[in-house]
C-alpha cells in the first residue's frame, strides 16, 4: 500500500499570533493521528506560481490515515485556529 503525503503551502499569513500557536499544538495531534512531519518552513525558493510562504510535508502510512487525520475531530478543533489567520492549500496525494 502507497503511503499518503499532506502537503500544504500558505499563500498568506495575516495573523502570525494564530499559526504560531496552531503550530505548537498541531505536531502532537497529527502525530496521535500517525503522521511523520517530513519538512516544515519557509521555502527556500519558489519556482513557477509558488510563494516562498511557509510549506509542510507530512507522512502517513496510506492516503487514506492521512485523510481520516485531516477530518478527525481533534485536528478539525485545532485547524479552526486557522480560520481568518491564513489562506493556504492542503492537498493529500500517494506516494510512488
Amino acid at each position: 500500500m502507497a503511503k499518503g503525503y499532506w502537503v500544504t503551502t500558505y499563500r498568506s499569513v495575516s495573523n502570525p499570533a494564530a499559526l504560531a500557536r496552531y503550530a505548537e499544538l498541531a505536531p502532537s495531534v497529527i502525530k496521535a493521528q500517525g503522521g511523520r512531519i517530513l519538512a516544515r518552513g519557509v521555502a527556500a525558493r519558489a519556482y513557477e506560481a509558488g510563494k516562498t510562504e511557509r510549506s509542510v510535508v507530512i507522512e502517513f502510512d496510506s492516503v487514506d490515515a492521512a485523510i481520516a487525520a485531516y477530518e478527525s475531530p481533534a485536528y478539525t478543533e485545532v485547524r479552526s485556529l486557522l480560520e481568518g489567520a491564513v489562506e493556504r492549500d492542503v492537498r493529500i496525494v500517494a506516494g510512488v
